[in-house]
């Protein structure tokens, strides 16, 4: 299997860096879709409810993070342009070019299309890839409970270089953030190859008045993410002029990518909804927020959320439901999947006052 690009150079970044959800029905049930449907197609595996105070095994535990100071590369703040302007940035990944990565991953549903005559295509391999686990706001100016916060984060691989964006905001729609609490990811497109360094991009603003001219810069610059990434999620802060944000990440061995696509249909009244996903990584499940907000009517999730996951490893996914005035706890509710190359596998989860219907394809990155 041939790139669409390749930029060996890139191999070189990692020396700059060194510079600078009770009683919600008398029968919830479970229900598994036939293939035959058009939008979900492959039967999976079971899933579990407990009430909201007997909290299952997949529950992310608080623990000690540690932290340490993330290394931004010398001369690559946007807002004066200095980026654009080194040279070596520009010859490695041409950062000039702020086109986003239009690649889309590649799937074949039957691995017979590899090879008629056998089970498992053997042609696909699986790769290193990058996991971002969770961005978080660790300081904000003095005074300040929460800010607005607009701008972007990207990350440049050696698939294509162009920007696959992990959030992006416009200052017309910023997200309100608290200290300590975590920022919502908007991406990325697509997973993010981890075969050689990753150039994580970030462009962060804190919107204060009516003109752009008074806003503050939370963070702005580059730091290069090396093959030494351990598999471990680990936490690195990036300082900034008006604050600071902590990044957690892990670079994942022989990895695919799971595409989850989420339904709600047949609502019959409000809800609030959190879903994280749980995935093998460093030798335990670690938990990433994928969604947090209020469901008012049958809606499809605002977006696809793409995870690597280890080959052969089980993801779960954890959906917490609770109902505003119930007197009962959230209901929670958990589906595994199991990592393959190839095909899609479905649930769907039939509540009193909601369906919600999972779709997650395995696909790998080139």
């Amino acid at each position: 299997m041939t790139r669409r690009s390749t930029y060996g150079p890139f191999l070189m970044a990692r020396n700059i860096a060194l510079h600078g959800q009770t009683n919600w029905s008398k029968s919830t049930q479970t229900s598994h879709l036939p293939c035959g449907n058009a939008f979900f197609c492959t039967l999976g595996e079971q899933f579990a409810a407990t009430k909201g105070k007997n909290r299952g095994k997949m529950r992310k535990e608080t623990k000690k993070v540690n932290v340490r100071s993330a290394f931004i590369i010398d001369n690559s703040t946007h807002r004066d342009e200095s980026i654009y302007r080194n040279s070596f940035l520009q010859k490695i990944c041409s950062v000039t070019n702020r086109n986003e990565t239009q690649l889309e991953p590649m799937m074949l549903l039957d691995p017979t299309d590899c090879f008629p005559d056998r089970e498992r295509c053997v042609v696909h391999s699986v790769r290193y890839m990058m996991q971002i686990f969770s961005l978080k706001l660790a300081k904000v100016p003095v005074n300040t409970s929460s800010v607005q916060l607009y701008g972007c984060i990207a990350a440049r691989d050696c698939l294509d270089s162009l920007l696959n964006y992990i959030v992006n905001r416009s200052r017309d729609d910023p997200i309100t953030v608290h200290q300590g609490s975590l920022i919502e990811m908007t991406g990325p497109k697509r997973g993010i190859t981890m075969t050689s360094p990753v150039l994580v991009e970030f462009d962060m603003r804190i919107r204060k008045g009516e003109q752009e001219e008074d806003d503050l810069q939370l963070i702005d610059g580059a730091i290069d993410c090396e093959l030494t990434t351990p598999s471990r999620p680990s936490t690195n802060r990036i300082n900034g002029d008006c604050g600071a944000v902590d990044i957690t990440l892990a670079r994942v061995p022989g990895a695919v990518e799971a595409t989850i696509d989420v339904i709600i249909s047949k609502v019959q009244s409000g809800f609030s909804l959190s879903l994280s996903s749980f995935v093998f990584a460093g030798g335990s499940h670690e938990g990433i927020e994928l969604f947090c907000g209020t469901i008012g009517e049958s809606c499809g999730l605002t977006r696809r959320y793409v995870i690597a996951v280890q080959m052969g490893s089980w993801m779960h996914l954890k959906f917490n439901v609770g109902q505003k005035g119930s007197e009962y706890d959230d209901l929670e509710r958990y589906c595994r999947f199991k990592a393959d190359i190839h095909g899609c596998d479905c649930r769907q989860i039939i509540l009193e006052h909601a369906s919600i219907s999972l779709k997650v394809t395995w696909l790998i990155v080139r």
